[in-house]
């Protein structure tokens, strides 16, 4: 199977594999290349999957959906990192998050600063209009 592990930035999987493991709204799956097509929403957690070679790979992925049809899997998530361990996959995870967070503080503030602004503006029209 080929699978491919996209986000709205970049491709994080592109590669051939035996076998896909990922977590699913109703729990855990596995898909092996006879399986037939297939369709799941994923929850945040752990995709992992075997090379051609039997090495396995581990990814972490935010929401996302996962759809196997024919011999390519393809998976889009929000947020994936792909690592060579779950120790340095752990770590990575936890930097990236701590980014994340402080991005979305950012975007939140200037949200309120911007509502703010707005309310000032309309309060002063309001005001003027007789």
């Amino acid at each position: 199977m080929k699978l491919k592990l996209l986000t709205p930035a970049r491709r994080v999987v592109d590669q051939s594999v035996t076998k896909i493991v990922a977590e699913g709204t109703h729990g855990s799956f596995c898909l092996l290349p006879q399986h037939v097509d297939f369709l799941a929403a994923l929850v945040p957690g752990l995709l992992s999957w075997e090379d051609e070679a039997g090495v396995e790979h581990f990814a972490a992925v935010g929401d996302g959906v996962l759809v196997k049809q024919d011999n390519e899997v393809l998976v889009s998530s929000a947020q994936a990192t792909a690592g060579t361990n779950l120790e340095q996959l752990k770590t990575t995870v936890r930097e990236e998050f701590a980014t994340l967070d402080d991005r979305q503080r950012a975007a939140h503030a200037a949200t309120a600063k911007l509502e703010a602004s707005f309310l000032r503006r309309y309060m002063d029209f309001a005001e003027q209009t007789p």
